[in-house]
């Protein structure tokens, strides 16, 4: 308990850090003292995270589902712009001295020099001609003139209004693009994941499958996340994605949804119009255990899939499917069980396992699966979450060998949290099987 309050009091002060630095260079810096900008933008600095807190907690709160998908999109989309503008921020201050120099430069280059004074005119009287009268007095020699007035403290304020002036529009300038960039970079980010994944497709050599395998293709679909952004409107379009590859097995591999069966149940239903001439199947992923695991798995059951906890099965085609618990089900006494879904079988034929986490790909390994199936990772969904995610999963995306297994994990097709993804765009995979026989 003492470690999770620990973690949560060095979130909050990093949150309230990049905050504060956010409102310093967005509302501070770029507008007036008591201006009606900067009153709006000083409430939105404190709105908007606690917005991001809510959106964040709401759900495992008990929040009716009706006002976690209220706080949901605003509190979810800030996270991903404050990254964003956050990132262009800090490129913008290696800009801010380069731009101030390049304006003085040109304020210097413009400048006129001042001119050289006049010639004063002589002030020696003339001589007094001769013929004048010696009683006549000589015209007095003329006064000097009084001396102008000294202008320095002028020219002073005058410089530093200048210089005020220029940092105003240099923060105005970096501000203004580091905010463009970001909203720019999580528009199309999300336009991505709302107009759905795109497939793609992958062939996999295994040696121990049959001539009449070849060929043989899987869709793979991971990381859905129903939840309060992402609703049935999203199922429909992955599900008539998946249909128009005509699969010849589906495999849907863990986070399905974020939410209960009471909340979710009707946007989750779309999954019965799945086809695939062996069928489809399911495996918990970490988010199940948020919400529920066991009462998902009796509803997918009815929508026509069928969940695979730590069981295996034959394909007729000539290769084994096995499928194991998420290892977030240990806490509930339910996590996989290699043993139970691969123990006994004939190590002759091909083993096709799926596993939600990348992880137990070494379980896999000694287990003498040849291909394992998994998600989890979202390829990172929001760069550079993808560094992050190296350092907690083996494979990331894509397909790799590790000893006689090979590991293919998914990017996903939805968004977990901001429904955006940059530079990890989500994917429907179509694995298809090569028999080395073939």
């Amino acid at each position: 308990m003492l470690v999770f309050l620990l973690v949560f009091v060095v979130i909050l002060g990093l949150l309230a850090t990049v905050h504060w630095y956010v409102w310093r260079r967005l509302v501070r810096d770029v507008t007036a003292r008591g201006s009606v900008a900067r009153r709006l933008g000083t409430v939105a600095a404190f709105v908007l995270p606690a917005l991001s807190i809510a959106a964040l907690v709401s759900a495992r709160a008990g929040a009716p589902f009706w006002l976690q998908q209220v706080v949901a999109w605003p509190g979810y989309l800030w996270l991903a712009l404050l990254l964003y503008v956050t990132l262009a921020l800090v490129v913008g201050e290696a800009v801010r001295p380069l731009l101030r120099r390049a304006l003085e430069g040109r304020a210097a280059a413009q400048a006129t020099p001042a001119q050289a004074p006049a010639e004063p005119l002589s002030q020696t009287p003339d001589p007094v001609p001769a013929t004048v009268p010696p009683s006549v007095p000589a015209p007095p020699p003329a006064a000097p003139a009084p001396a102008a007035p000294a202008d320095s403290g002028e020219d002073a304020n005058v410089a530093g209004a200048t210089a005020v002036s220029r940092r105003l529009f240099v923060s105005r300038v970096v501000g203004g693009a580091a905010a463009a960039a970001a909203v720019g970079t999580v528009g199309y980010g999300t336009y991505g994941v709302l107009r759905g994944p795109r497939v793609k497709r992958v062939t996999v050599p295994l040696a121990k499958v049959p001539r009449a395998v070849h060929g043989y293709r899987i869709a793979v679909v991971s990381d859905i996340h129903i939840g309060p952004i992402l609703g049935r409107a999203h199922t429909q379009r992955i599900v008539d994605t998946i249909n128009s590859t005509q699969p010849d097995l589906i495999a849907v591999v863990g986070d399905l949804v974020d939410g209960s069966v009471e909340n979710l149940g009707a946007a989750a239903e779309p999954l019965a119009q799945l086809r695939a001439r062996h069928g489809s199947f399911f495996v918990t992923g970490n988010h199940e255990y948020f919400s529920g695991a066991d009462a998902w798995v009796d509803h997918v059951r009815e929508l026509g899939l069928r969940p695979l906890r730590n069981a295996r099965t034959e394909i007729a085609a000539g290769f084994d499917l096995a499928g194991v618990d998420d290892i977030a089900g240990e806490s509930e006494g339910q996590g996989p069980d290699f043993a139970a879904a691969l123990g006994d079988r004939d190590r002759a034929r091909a083993a096709v396992l799926l596993a939600h986490q990348p992880v137990v790909i070494h379980d896999a390994v000694r287990h003498g699966v040849d291909l394992q199936l998994s998600g989890h990772t979202h390829g990172g969904q929001l760069w550079p979450g993808n560094y992050l995610a190296e350092l907690a999963n083996p494979t990331v995306a894509g397909l790799e060998r590790y000893g006689d297994t090979q590991l293919y994990v998914s990017r996903g097709a939805g968004a977990w949290g901001p429904p955006v993804r940059v530079g990890a765009p989500s994917d429907i995979t179509i694995v298809e099987l090569a028999s080395r026989q073939a």
